[in-house]
This record gives structure tokens, C-alpha cells and sequence, in this order.
């Protein structure tokens, strides 16, 4: 759905979620330029595809990775979908260590749409952002504390960010996922005992109305689609990718 020809950064694309955003986009005819810590060793020997490997809250790393994508071409979009995931409760951990979390998680969005910004505004395209958030910006779970917080104020960037750029034709959405089938999540299931495992399965066919966790191919189809033309006029918006999750109140009177 991504526009043919268009070239786009995706940060955190080395695996997971951020990986199903890039390959997506580069079927759709894009050319992808991707930024994540490790080796994105999938795509070295792809056409129209590079690697920058770095910090994606780091300068000289984004700096980089706009050169490369000038190489391809025109920067027509952008994906901040970098994090981590260290939960953490504040009694024990402090407020220090809390921050740090929280920098590591919103630092990159921010610092990634700035460059965003820089090229599109240099070349005057009217280029899309979209900042990849979670259900848990308006409902926390507990003990992830850091990660409620620093989504929250990702789904804040995103909303100034339309905004205040909207007016130069830059667009900026945020998807907001649910349970998300990954390899981390892989992982974690297969590291829990059979009956765990059964329960937790239990728990996330409740948590989510359609009675599974998602599919990284689905938000990637989410993230093509406000990436391209078809969004034209979508701005500020944050679109949940959670099936039903955030719109599922759990009562304990429910039938």
C-alpha cells in the first residue's frame, strides 16, 4: 500500500515487529533504510535496503541513516518503532533508574522524528511519521510503569507533531498495539511450564475480543496503510492495532 518508489527509515527492524514494517514496505515497491542495534542480517542482500547500525536515539546514527536513504531517493516516511522493554516499580527501582527507561523508549521517537523532519522539510516533501505506541499509553498494567509512561508521551509527540507540522503537509500517526506475536513473545511462551503457558494463552484470548494476540503482519499492514497516499488526511491520530483490547472494559460482573 506504501507508495512505489517512496523510501522510508524503520527503526528497530533488526527482528519483530519492526522487521514485518520493513518487509512489508519494501513488497509494496519502497525502498527501506533500517536502524536497530543489531545486524539486520535479513535484508543485506535485498535491493533497496540498507542497515544502519547504532543507537536510533543517537545523531551521527539518524544522520547516517538519511544519507543512505538519499541514495535510494526522496524520504517519503518514517517509522519510530525502537524500544525497550524493562518493567520496573518505582518504590523498588527509583526515580532515577525509572527516567532512564523512559529516555530509552521516547529519546528515539523523538530524536527520529526530528530528523524526519529535517529531510522533509529541506526537500519540502509531504512526508508521513508514524510512532509505533501500545494499549498500555491509556491502560497500564501493572509493574510496567516506565513503559505506560513513556508511550503515553509518544501518543503526546504524535499529536503535536501533527499539529504543529500539518500545516507543512508532514503527517505524524501512532499505531497502538496489543499482544503482539513476536519472537520475544514466542520465547517467553515456550519458557513456561504447560499449565502456565495454557493460562496464559487463557488470559490473552480474554484480554482481546477477537480471542488472540495479533500477528506482526497485521500492524505492518496498519503502519503500510498511514504511510501512503490512501491516509492523505489522517493526522494526529492514534489507530489501536490490539483487537479490541483497549475498548474491552473487564468487569468482574461480566457475563
Amino acid at each position: 500500500m506504501a507508495e512505489q518508489g517512496a523510501v522510508h527509515v524503520v527503526t528497530g527492524a533488526s527482528g519483530g515487529i519492526g522487521r514485518s514494517i520493513a518487509e512489508r514496505l519494501l513488497h509494496d515497491g519502497a525502498a527501506v533504510v533500517v536502524i536497530d542495534v543489531a545486524p539486520a542480517d535479513w535484508l543485506v542482500e535485498l535491493p533497496r535496503a540498507d542497515v544502519v547500525v547504532g543507537d536510533a536515539g543517537d545523531g551521527g546514527v539518524l544522520a547516517a541513516a538519511v544519507e543512505r536513504a538519499r541514495a535510494f531517493g526522496e524520504l517519503r516516511g518514517w517509522v519510530n518503532n525502537a524500544a525497550v522493554f524493562r518493567d520496573a516499580w518505582l518504590h523498588e527501582a527509583g526515580s532515577g533508574a525509572v527516567l532512564e527507561i523512559v529516555d530509552a523508549i521516547v529519546r528515539p521517537a523523538v530524536a527520529g522524528a526530528a530528523a524526519a523532519l529535517h529531510e522533509f522539510l529541506r526537500t519540502g516533501v509531504h512526508g508521513a511519521i508514524v510512532n509505533v505506541s501500545s494499549h498500555q499509553a491509556q491502560r497500564a498494567v501493572r509493574g510496567a510503569l516506565p513503559y505506560a509512561v513513556a508511550k503515553s508521551a509518544v501518543e503526546g509527540l504524535t499529536r503535536a507533531l501533527a499539529v504543529d507540522y500539518g500545516s507543512r503537509g508532514i503527517r505524524t500517526n501512532a499505531v497502538a498495539l496489543g499482544s503482539i506475536v513476536t519472537e520475544r513473545y514466542t520465547r517467553h511462551v515456550a519458557g513456561l511450564s504447560v499449565s502456565a503457558r495454557a493460562e496464559l494463552e487463557r488470559q490473552i484470548a480474554h484480554l482481546h475480543p477477537l480471542g488472540r494476540p495479533g500477528e506482526a503482519d497485521e500492524v505492518a499492514e496498519a503502519v503500510s496503510f498511514l504511510l501512503s497516499d490512501a491516509a492523505s488526511f489522517i493526522n494526529g491520530a492514534v489507530l489501536p492495532v490490539d483487537g479490541g483490547r483497549a475498548a474491552q472494559g473487564i468487569d468482574p460482573e461480566e457475563r
